[in-house]
């Protein structure tokens, strides 16, 4: 039995809460908006409406982030060189400073906390890469050339975590 990804776990939660809000919530407040009288003129119905309109296209959004993120499974990533998951000690070779890298996908980057997208320059250019590779990458502050120092993937964490 494969695992599924964290984040995808994580949307499928968001997901359900919204569904319940749409299919739960949003109705009670919809009858009692109505019993009010003329729903032309009224407010509340309006934005519950509007509400519902938006959880509607929210919960297709996440519907199709699933479908892509599903392709990514743990038996997908790669064991031995960077990709989803990994955490990536780099140093740059001009200044000298030492990073870690988290890599994770667009809705879980927080650049601030090292959690690197896989789509940004910075995430694109460690992706299959190993240890004493030297990877030159073109960010918004210039080019900097990283060497890769160490490497830890999902699978180590995932390893780690079951003992």
């Amino acid at each position: 039995m494969s695992r599924q990804l964290p984040i995808i776990e994580r949307l499928q939660q968001e997901r359900a809460t919204l569904n319940r809000e749409l299919s739960i919530d949003l109705p009670k407040q919809i009858e009692q908006a109505r019993a009010h009288g003329d729903i032309k003129e009224n407010a509340e119905f309006h934005a519950a409406k509007e509400r519902q309109g938006m959880l509607h296209a929210r919960i297709g959004q996440i519907d199709s982030r699933i479908a892509e993120l599903s392709m990514y499974t743990p038996a997908s990533i790669p064991k031995d060189r960077a990709g989803y998951g990994s955490h990536v000690s780099v140093e740059d070779t001009q200044s000298g400073e030492r990073v870690v890298y988290h890599l994770v996908f667009p809705e879980e980057a927080d650049p601030q906390k090292g959690r690197v997208s896989l789509s940004s320059p910075i995430g694109r250019a460690f992706i299959n890469r190993r240890p004493g590779d030297e990877i030159v990458v073109t960010t918004p502050s210039g080019r900097r050339t990283f060497e890769i120092l160490g490497l830890t993937t999902i699978h180590d964490e995932t390893a780690s975590s079951d003992t």
